[in-house]
Protein backbone atom coordinates (compact mmCIF):
# COMPACT_ATOMS: atom_id res chain seq x y z
CA UNK A 1 0.00 0.00 0.00
CA UNK A 2 2.86 2.38 0.69
CA UNK A 3 4.18 1.95 -2.85
CA UNK A 4 0.80 3.13 -4.14
CA UNK A 5 0.21 5.86 -1.55
CA UNK A 6 3.44 7.86 -1.89
CA UNK A 7 3.31 8.42 -5.69
CA UNK A 8 -0.40 9.24 -5.41
CA UNK A 9 0.19 11.82 -2.69
CA UNK A 10 2.99 13.37 -4.75
CA UNK A 11 0.63 13.69 -7.74
CA UNK A 12 -2.08 15.23 -5.58
CA UNK A 13 0.43 17.77 -4.30
CA UNK A 14 1.58 18.64 -7.84
CA UNK A 15 -2.00 19.00 -9.09
CA UNK A 16 -2.93 21.49 -6.37
CA UNK A 17 -3.71 24.89 -7.86
CA UNK A 18 -1.65 27.68 -6.37
CA UNK A 19 -2.36 30.44 -8.88
CA UNK A 20 -4.56 33.38 -7.95
CA UNK A 21 -6.79 34.38 -10.89
CA UNK A 22 -7.30 38.04 -11.71
CA UNK A 23 -10.83 37.50 -13.05
CA UNK A 24 -13.42 34.82 -12.35
CA UNK A 25 -16.08 34.34 -15.02
CA UNK A 26 -19.14 32.20 -14.37
CA UNK A 27 -20.61 30.64 -17.51
CA UNK A 28 -24.10 29.13 -17.60
CA UNK A 29 -25.25 27.12 -20.62
CA UNK A 30 -28.88 27.43 -21.64
CA UNK A 31 -30.71 26.10 -24.67
CA UNK A 32 -29.40 27.77 -26.90
CA UNK A 33 -27.32 30.61 -25.54
CA UNK A 34 -24.72 31.34 -22.84
CA UNK A 35 -25.06 33.54 -19.76
CA UNK A 36 -22.00 35.14 -18.21
CA UNK A 37 -21.41 36.64 -14.77
CA UNK A 38 -18.26 38.48 -13.72
CA UNK A 39 -18.18 37.22 -10.13
CA UNK A 40 -15.51 39.67 -8.97
CA UNK A 41 -17.54 42.73 -9.93
CA UNK A 42 -20.98 43.84 -8.78
CA UNK A 43 -23.96 42.97 -10.98
CA UNK A 44 -22.14 42.46 -14.25
CA UNK A 45 -23.99 39.73 -16.07
CA UNK A 46 -25.35 39.31 -19.58
CA UNK A 47 -26.62 36.77 -22.08
CA UNK A 48 -24.78 36.00 -25.30
CA UNK A 49 -26.84 34.96 -28.33
CA UNK A 50 -25.70 34.09 -31.83
CA UNK A 51 -26.27 36.89 -34.35
CA UNK A 52 -28.88 35.71 -36.89
CA UNK A 53 -27.68 35.46 -40.49
CA UNK A 54 -29.96 38.25 -41.70
CA UNK A 55 -28.48 40.69 -39.12
CA UNK A 56 -24.78 40.03 -39.81
CA UNK A 57 -22.41 42.84 -40.77
CA UNK A 58 -19.88 42.40 -43.55
CA UNK A 59 -17.07 41.65 -41.05
CA UNK A 60 -18.99 39.10 -38.92
CA UNK A 61 -18.64 35.34 -39.11
CA UNK A 62 -21.81 33.38 -39.84
CA UNK A 63 -22.78 31.02 -36.97
CA UNK A 64 -19.80 32.22 -34.87
CA UNK A 65 -20.46 35.84 -33.88
CA UNK A 66 -22.51 36.84 -30.85
CA UNK A 67 -24.33 39.97 -29.75
CA UNK A 68 -22.40 40.25 -26.43
CA UNK A 69 -18.76 39.19 -26.39
CA UNK A 70 -16.91 38.14 -23.26
CA UNK A 71 -14.26 40.77 -22.54
CA UNK A 72 -11.20 39.55 -20.62
CA UNK A 73 -7.81 41.10 -19.85
CA UNK A 74 -4.73 39.69 -21.55
CA UNK A 75 -1.60 38.62 -19.63
CA UNK A 76 -3.82 37.58 -16.73
CA UNK A 77 -4.80 34.32 -15.12
CA UNK A 78 -8.51 33.71 -15.78
CA UNK A 79 -10.77 31.27 -13.90
CA UNK A 80 -13.87 29.97 -15.68
CA UNK A 81 -16.69 28.35 -13.71
CA UNK A 82 -19.03 26.39 -15.99
CA UNK A 83 -22.47 25.00 -15.30
CA UNK A 84 -25.72 24.45 -17.20
CA UNK A 85 -29.35 25.21 -16.53
CA UNK A 86 -31.04 22.48 -18.55
CA UNK A 87 -28.92 19.82 -20.32
CA UNK A 88 -25.20 19.07 -20.63
CA UNK A 89 -23.30 21.72 -22.60
CA UNK A 90 -19.59 21.99 -23.35
CA UNK A 91 -17.84 25.37 -23.24
CA UNK A 92 -15.01 25.00 -25.78
CA UNK A 93 -12.36 27.43 -27.03
CA UNK A 94 -9.93 25.48 -29.26
CA UNK A 95 -7.33 28.28 -29.40
CA UNK A 96 -6.86 28.02 -25.62
CA UNK A 97 -7.09 24.24 -25.50
CA UNK A 98 -10.04 24.60 -23.12
CA UNK A 99 -13.08 22.33 -23.06
CA UNK A 100 -15.23 22.22 -19.94
CA UNK A 101 -18.53 20.42 -19.63
CA UNK A 102 -21.40 22.31 -18.07
CA UNK A 103 -23.67 19.92 -16.22
CA UNK A 104 -26.87 20.92 -14.43
CA UNK A 105 -26.33 20.86 -10.68
CA UNK A 106 -22.52 20.81 -10.93
CA UNK A 107 -19.92 23.55 -11.07
CA UNK A 108 -16.77 22.77 -13.09
CA UNK A 109 -13.77 25.05 -13.27
CA UNK A 110 -10.71 25.60 -15.37
CA UNK A 111 -7.98 28.22 -15.64
CA UNK A 112 -6.23 29.68 -18.63
CA UNK A 113 -3.82 32.47 -19.50
CA UNK A 114 -4.25 34.69 -22.55
CA UNK A 115 -0.96 36.16 -23.74
CA UNK A 116 -2.12 38.09 -26.81
CA UNK A 117 -4.99 40.39 -27.75
CA UNK A 118 -7.64 39.37 -30.24
CA UNK A 119 -10.89 37.55 -30.80
CA UNK A 120 -11.15 33.88 -29.92
CA UNK A 121 -14.05 31.77 -31.17
CA UNK A 122 -15.58 28.58 -29.86
CA UNK A 123 -18.83 26.66 -29.75
CA UNK A 124 -20.72 24.21 -27.62
CA UNK A 125 -19.18 20.87 -28.53
CA UNK A 126 -21.74 18.68 -26.80
CA UNK A 127 -24.79 17.37 -28.62
CA UNK A 128 -27.20 19.18 -26.33
CA UNK A 129 -30.20 19.39 -28.62
CA UNK A 130 -31.37 20.33 -32.09
CA UNK A 131 -29.71 23.75 -32.07
CA UNK A 132 -26.52 22.91 -30.20
CA UNK A 133 -24.38 24.15 -33.08
CA UNK A 134 -25.94 27.60 -32.60
CA UNK A 135 -24.25 28.28 -29.27
CA UNK A 136 -21.12 30.21 -30.26
CA UNK A 137 -18.63 31.67 -27.80
CA UNK A 138 -16.56 34.79 -28.53
CA UNK A 139 -13.86 36.03 -26.18
CA UNK A 140 -12.22 39.38 -26.76
CA UNK A 141 -8.81 39.72 -25.14
CA UNK A 142 -7.83 43.33 -24.48
CA UNK A 143 -5.07 45.07 -22.46
CA UNK A 144 -5.74 45.29 -18.73
CA UNK A 145 -6.12 49.08 -18.64
CA UNK A 146 -8.83 48.91 -21.36
CA UNK A 147 -10.51 46.08 -19.43
CA UNK A 148 -10.67 48.26 -16.30
CA UNK A 149 -12.21 51.10 -18.35
CA UNK A 150 -14.74 48.67 -19.86
CA UNK A 151 -15.71 47.36 -16.40
CA UNK A 152 -16.13 50.93 -15.09
CA UNK A 153 -18.28 51.96 -18.09
CA UNK A 154 -20.38 48.80 -17.90
CA UNK A 155 -20.94 49.24 -14.16
CA UNK A 156 -21.90 52.91 -14.56
CA UNK A 157 -24.37 52.13 -17.35
CA UNK A 158 -26.39 49.81 -15.08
Amino acid sequence: LLFIAFPSLRLLYLLDEINEPLVTLKTIGHQWYWSYEYSDFMNIEFDSYMIPTNELNINNFRLLDVDNRVILPMNSQIRILVTAADVIHSWTIPAFGVKVDGTPGRLNQTNFFMNRPGLFYGQCSEICGANHSFMPIVIESIPTNFFIKWIMNYSNSL
